[in-house]
């Protein structure tokens, strides 16, 4: 995988995830039981992105050309 598509996954997931968990917070207030479980994936999500943010940075960079 490129850095580039990298890059592009770990915001997808970052900004994807924490958008679900404040869906989870507003259905958590409805009191609707799939609150917690898509707040726990929101969750992963985001914390997926912010250890793909370190893999990324420990990568070497692209080869010129």
């Amino acid at each position: 995988m490129s850095n580039a598509a990298l890059e592009k996954l770990v915001w997808v997931l970052i900004y994807g995830g924490l958008l679900v968990v404040c869906l989870s917070l507003f259905l958590g207030r409805q009191g609707s039981p799939l609150a917690w479980p898509l707040g726990i994936a929101g969750a992963l999500a985001a914390l997926v992105g912010a250890v793909l943010i370190v893999v990324r940075a420990r990568r070497d960079a692209a080869p010129p050309g």
